[in-house]
């Protein structure tokens, strides 16, 4: 089965609601299963739940089939992302527009060619989708 990826800032903001609304459409029109994601900063401290994450989402949205709520720990967003697409061998990542500008900074560091969607085909082979109007949907 197919698998895509919805990072989200927990609790969820407006932006995040948006990505995830689209990232459902999306697993939805794919029938595929669907991850969401939230990474918690070791620099801030918090310690956010499973149970957290999934509460909220199904407060927004109802309950999920296929959905899968992961909750990871980091240093770095973009980091934490990218190792849980490569961890679950994602199919799709849905981000929004603000989400990746970071990951397009981040590529910079380490390659000298930004275009985040063609090294996830070319390396992972996964898609990248972006909302757009959804800035700060990354989590």
């Amino acid at each position: 089965m197919a698998l895509v990826v919805v990072p989200v800032r927990y609790p969820l903001t407006k932006h995040s609601r948006r990505t995830l609304e689209q990232a459902i459409r999306i697993a939805d029109e794919r029938e595929a299963s669907l991850t969401v994601l939230h990474v918690d900063l070791y620099q801030n401290g918090k310690n956010v739940s499973r149970i957290d994450l999934k509460t909220a989402v199904e407060r927004s949205f109802g309950p999920l089939e296929n959905a899968r709520y992961v909750v990871r720990s980091g240093f770095l967003v973009e980091e934490s992302i990218l190792d849980e697409v490569a961890a679950e061998d994602a199919d799709a990542v849905v981000i929004g527009n603000r989400q990746a500008s970071r990951l397009r900074r981040l590529f910079r560091r380490f390659t000298d060619n930004p275009d985040i969607d063609r090294y996830l085909r070319t390396h992972l082979d996964c898609e990248v989708i972006t909302v757009e109007g959804a800035r700060a949907s990354g989590s």
